[in-house]
């Protein structure tokens, strides 16, 4: 499966920096590989909201994009504890074989800057990458053979679907205001 990553070297990095200009595409090939691109994921989103934030002339849109940001960031620490309490025989699972899955696009359907969408096209943004990973989970969840790999992407599944629940909550809420 090929997803959209900041880094396709191979390697296991901790904190690689991203270049927004020159997105790479990475194999996924392990249940740790997949943590790794969903840790990294929340990081650039994280960035990108608050590049939009500190850009966007619409006060809503600022607030929305602010609160999106943090929320990434701490999903991207989420990950991380994912990653370093998991099960090794889980995160060195093969999921390669298993993946028809199209490759997350997380600019998909916006060619426009974030910066200059509005507070909806925004919220469709956000929950359109969310849901592309819910679905790759549950994809992976349905094909996944031992038990320990079954609780990891269940774990992450939940954890995806609970996070976007709550990103909606907040976002109609911001709405209302």
């Amino acid at each position: 499966m090929l997803l959209t990553t900041p880094s396709d070297d191979g390697l296991r990095h901790k904190k690689p920096q991203l270049d927004h200009s020159e997105i790479k595409v990475m194999k996924v090939k392990t249940i740790s590989d997949l943590i790794d691109w969903t840790r990294l994921m929340h990081r650039q989103l994280a960035e990108r909201f608050a590049d939009g934030s500190a850009q966007h002339e619409q006060e809503m849109a600022r607030m929305l994009l602010s609160y999106l940001a943090d929320h990434e960031a701490a999903l991207e620490k989420i990950i991380e504890g994912f990653e370093q309490q998991a099960d090794t025989k889980a995160l060195n699972t093969w999921v390669y074989d298993y993946l028809k899955h199209e490759p997350i696009d997380l600019r998909r359907g916006d060619g426009v800057p974030i910066a200059e969408m509005d507070f909806n096209e925004i919220c469709v943004s956000v929950f359109n990458v969310h849901n592309q990973a819910i679905d790759l989970y549950r994809e992976l969840l349905r094909r996944a053979d031992i038990p320990e790999a079954q609780e990891l992407l269940q774990s992450l599944l939940d954890l995806e679907e609970h996070e976007t629940m709550r990103l909606a909550q907040q976002t109609n809420r911001m709405r209302d205001m």
